[in-house]
């Protein structure tokens, strides 16, 4: 789950977006502030866009970053306008500290390597472009569902025909302040395997 609110983007709209609907299998159905939108091909909700002002809770340029408290003040709202459905979200963390445990070379890319993240709980197969990547570093990992910085939100996919779940990040990508400006991801000196990473 991602929340976003941009008032001076797009004005009084809080974006909650649960999935992935292509365009042509939309509907969208309102009652009251809130509109509920669900992909017809599967009949499952994909988001809700609430209109008004929501409480200062909610107000960010971007992101809304979320909690328990939050997730209850949305579903209450929802709840009230009179759909029946309840959202449940995971709040562990999203950026956390990786260790690269094993690399190879993609079978289907020169520049491209698979690699094998520890991230504390799971072991998550990450392809990765940077040149300086390599095993027995520590990382920075995007999960699936992290928000960079850019916006971007991180999905599971399948790059030149291999899956990857979550993203090695490089200083840049994460905002930080002072990132190189040649390519390569951030290597970090210390930090626990699957403890969170603040950006």
């Amino acid at each position: 789950m991602n929340v976003f609110y941009n008032e001076s983007g797009i004005g009084e709209v809080l974006i909650i977006k649960l999935g992935e609907t292509p365009l042509h299998s939309k509907t969208f159905e309102q009652k009251g502030q809130v509109v509920q939108i669900r992909n017809i091909e599967n009949n499952e909700v994909t988001g809700y866009n609430i209109f008004g002002k929501p409480s200062d809770n909610f107000r960010s340029e971007g992101p809304v970053e979320m909690n328990e408290e939050k997730l209850n003040q949305l579903n209450q709202m929802i709840q009230e306008s009179g759909f029946d459905q309840k959202i449940e979200a995971d709040f562990s963390p999203k950026f956390v500290v990786g260790y690269v445990e094993e690399m190879e070379k993609h079978p289907n890319a020169d520049k491209l390597n698979v690699c094998q993240v520890n991230v504390g709980e799971e072991r998550l197969q990450i392809v990765c472009g940077a040149p300086n990547v390599d095993a027995g570093q520590k990382v920075v990992v995007a999960k699936v569902g992290a928000v960079m910085p850019s916006g971007m939100v991180i999905k599971d996919a399948e790059l030149r025909g291999v899956p990857s779940s979550g993203m090695i990040c490089s200083a840049k990508e994460l905002g930080l302040q002072n990132a190189p400006e040649k390519k390569g991801i951030l290597v970090l000196e210390e930090g626990n395997t699957g403890e969170s990473f603040t950006l």
